[in-house]
């Protein structure tokens, strides 16, 4: 990781959340100020659990050399005078400290727990900081404890509605599978997929021996799905469609990017259509509602 400093914009969401005021200035703007090392703590909303040491160590050699280039955006404690809680970076003020810096450059502003935590979330998604899910457990904070809508958080945070949820959705998983995506061993993707496997486990342990992709782990779920419905009900396969029919199933299959079959009795039937994943059924959800 690269621990130059560099200053980015917060979104369109996150300053309707907070206001333009909430959005990083340059040093030397009026509202920066300083302020000592000891007077500011880590926010009780961080959303990120590990900071990476060497990266960390990066930083400190970046400010050693330049100073810290962004100031850290900070609250009023609420529970005592004089004292500020850390709302976006946590990281230069620890890279600070070990360089032996005094005082940090802020912008104090008096935001709520909500904003705060909004305010913190975002800040690490754009600078890519948390694993998917640090990600997740930030989103269903907001959700639960905030009261947020996941329309509301996704436009906060410059995401899809479909974002959040599949996000928090993947946190249903079982303590194993989610230790393999903080890793970094699984994908969000890959995450999303094994939870529709009946043994989510055991797939997981599968995707990362054989180190399939996405798309082959959503095959190799799909087959296991397909195998454990034929042994329940004992199906025979399904008779060949006729030539119309193939025709019909092709034509609506490349019209919608999803598999399609369509079956036939005579008098009516019925379409079947076959998605690999939220993201596909999100899409679909989408053509037919225009």
């Amino acid at each position: 990781m690269n621990g130059r400093e560099q200053p980015r914009r917060l979104g369109r969401g996150l300053a309707a959340l907070l206001g333009e005021v909430a959005a990083p200035s340059l040093v030397g703007a009026p509202t920066v100020q300083s302020l000592p090392v000891e007077l500011l703590e880590p926010s009780p909303f961080q959303p990120r659990r590990e900071m990476d040491a060497e990266a960390l160590n990066e930083l400190s050699a970046s400010i050693a050399q330049r100073g810290i280039l962004q100031p850290l955006l900070v609250r009023p404690h609420p529970e005592h005078a004089e004292r500020y809680q850390i709302i976006a970076g946590e990281r230069r003020w620890r890279a600070a400290q070990k360089v032996a810096l005094h005082e940090v450059p802020v912008l104090v502003r008096a935001l709520s727990d909500t904003d705060a935590m909004a305010a913190g979330l975002v800040e690490n998604l754009q600078r890519e900081d948390l694993n998917p899910v640090e990600e997740a457990e930030g989103f269903r904070r907001l959700l639960d404890e905030f009261k947020m809508t996941q329309d509301a958080l996704g436009a906060a945070i410059g995401k899809s509605r479909a974002h959040v949820g599949n996000m928090v959705r993947m946190l249903k998983l079982p303590p194993p599978v989610l230790a393999l995506v903080r890793d970094g061993s699984l994908s969000a993707g890959h995450a999303r997929a094994v939870m529709m496997h009946a043994d989510p486990i055991k797939a997981a342990r599968h995707v990362v021996d054989k180190h399939l992709s996405v798309r082959q782990t959503e095959q190799f779920v799909e087959q296991a799905g397909r195998s454990i419905k034929d042994q329940v009900l004992r199906r025979p396969p399904p008779p060949s469609s006729n030539t119309d029919t193939e025709a019909l199933e092709e034509q609506l299959s490349e019209k919608l990017g999803l598999r399609v079959r369509v079956s036939f009795n005579g008098k009516g039937g019925a379409i079947n259509i076959n998605y690999d994943s939220l993201d596909q059924l999100d899409t679909l959800l989408a053509l037919l509602n225009g």
